[in-house]
Order: C-alpha cells, then structure tokens, then sequence
C-alpha cells in the first residue's frame, strides 16, 4: 500500500457538537473537524453517524455531499450499522480522488457488507471476529480466510479487504497485545492490508498518557506491517511518529522538512 493511511476519527455523533450538527444539519461543525483532520494529514475522513435507524440514508447523503464538495472530494470512510444508509452513501459518492470505505464488515451478522462493497466497487473493513473479540489468532486467522474468500468470490480484489485484528484495552488485557501485534504479521506476510481503531487501546487511560501509548502502539504494528488505523490526526506526537515511521520504512522520501508534509 505505501504511505500508511491515517482515517481522521473526529466526525462521529458521539461528539455532542457533531451530533448537534448532524440533526439540524448544520454543515459548519463538521467542515471544520473536517478541515483540522486534512490540514493534520488524514488521508479519510471517517463519517460516523451511529445507528441512524430513522432518516440515515438522508444524513449520509447529506454529510458526504457536503464534506466532499467542500474540500476537493476527500475520500470518505462511510460508517453506521445502518445498511442502507451506506449505500444511499455511495450513491452520491464522488471517488475521484479514492474509493470510499464501508466500516465494517465482520464474520457474522455483519458479513453482508462485504457483498454490499463488492456490489459498489468499494474498500472494506473486515474485522476479525464473529461475536465477541476472537480468543486466539487461530480463530482471527480463520475469520480473515472466511471474509477474503467472500470477498475474492464476489470478485473483490484481496487489496479491498483491509482486515482489523481489533485493537484491544491495554488497561484490562495488557497480555494480550503482543498477539494483536503478531495477527499484524501474518496479515503482512500474507500480502494483505490491515486496518483499525488504534485509540481503543489507551481507552480508559488518563489524557495525558493516551498520546504516548497511542503513538507507540502504531510504531510498533506499523513495524509489523500494519497499512492503516482509524486514529486521531489532531494528536500532533501521533502523527510525527507515523511520518517518522514512513520515513523509515521507506515509505516515504527523507527531507529536512518531512514533518511539513
């Protein structure tokens, strides 16, 4: 894939502002979280509008209409439980400068989003897992197979498929973070891309600690392999480091100024 795509976390109705937005449908909100995210460097936008049972396909249309026509059709990452809601999405999706991406597919009850982004020539986050966090990396593995055959038998491309190992609470299960790392690995080496929520693993820690473990968790699955993270692209260490890491990995070209870019 190359340079590590970052998908900016900050549109998301669990936001009071944003949700407030999101009801009235007032585009100001949202443009400028939208606008802080690119100028930060996100390469997505996450839009998540939450359950949206009643009036989701209409917000969806209406976020992604406008945050694209504002800003020179900036790829979208489309995420809600509400399945029409995505496609209603894609129908005015404007992909000039990058497919959208449905969030998520998983190996149950969501599995038919995999077919929903086969149908619409879109990427997809395939979470690997069926009801509850997987218990090994045997069973994510198995997962990850049952998704990609899915996805390869609908005719997806396997680059369309970025699997999520589930970033998971470092305070709680501490021992279980060298494993999500290594899943990282066996994605790598199998070719394919891995994407997912980075900052579910500093939850419930305190603010000032959050930036730190968030941006050595990256280095660290980025060093394994890891091709994308729904992340916060305001937190400004978070991204120095992904820049660094690009830098290193040969992702990107070395200049004096690579911060700036």
């Amino acid at each position: 894939m190359g340079k590590f795509i970052v998908i900016g976390e900050r549109i998301h109705c669990i936001s009071p502002v944003i949700k407030q937005a999101m009801d009235t449908r007032d585009p100001a909100p949202i443009l400028k979280r939208a606008k802080e995210q690119i100028d930060a460097g996100a390469t997505y936008l996450d839009v998540n509008i939450g359950p949206a049972e009643k009036g989701g396909e209409d917000l969806m249309k209406w976020a992604v209409q406008t945050i694209q026509s504002e800003f020179d059709n900036i790829p979208l990452c489309l995420d809600t439980a509400n399945k029409k809601a995505i496609e209603a999405g894609i129908s005015v999706y404007n992909r000039s400068k990058g497919k959208p991406i449905v969030n998520s597919a998983d190996a149950g009850d969501r599995i038919e989003n995999i077919d929903l982004a086969a149908a619409n020539d879109a990427i997809v986050l395939a979470l690997c897992s069926k009801a509850g966090i997987s218990s090994d990396n045997d069973e994510r593995m198995g997962y990850c197979q049952e998704m990609l055959e899915r996805g390869m038998g609908l005719g997806m491309e396997p680059e369309d498929l970025w699997f999520d190992p589930l970033f998971l609470v470092i305070k709680g299960m501490q021992d279980k973070q060298m494993e999500v790392l290594s899943f990282i690995k066996d994605l790598a080496d199998m070719g394919l891309n891995s994407s997912g929520g980075l900052s579910n693993c500093s939850n419930m820690m305190p603010k000032n600690i959050r930036p730190i473990i968030d941006s050595t968790m990256v280095a660290m699955a980025m060093f394994c392999g890891l091709t994308s993270a729904i992340a916060n692209p305001s937190d400004l260490r978070l991204m120095e480091t992904i820049r660094s890491a690009d830098v290193i990995k040969n992702n990107t070209l070395y200049a004096d100024s690579y911060l700036e870019i």
